[in-house]
């Protein structure tokens, strides 16, 4: 039995992998967009995507966090404030 050119393949990037993540989800939208798929080809795609998303969203929460500016008090204590991009524009 040889299988469908269009079957629906779920492979994830491993995890931490921001960019092979992000990559993907790019990939299975372009497939999702397309006409070719059927309906349970078309849910296993969106079910991909919908773990890649959240996945990616929760790396860029993690990295967010821990993005920190380290200033020195004047009695010489090491603070972290947290980086805001807003501050930088």
């Amino acid at each position: 039995m040889n299988p469908a050119p269009n079957k629906a393949v779920v492979e994830a990037p491993k995890k931490g992998d921001f960019e092979k993540s992000l990559a993907r989800l790019e990939e299975v939208v372009k497939r999702l967009e397309s006409a070719d798929l059927s309906l349970d080809e078309a849910m296993k795609f969106f079910e991909e995507g919908v773990k890649l998303s959240r996945d990616c969203q929760k790396q860029l929460e993690e990295a967010e966090g821990r993005v920190e500016i380290l200033l020195k008090k004047a009695d010489g204590k090491v603070i972290a404030e947290r980086f805001d991009v807003e501050d930088e524009k």
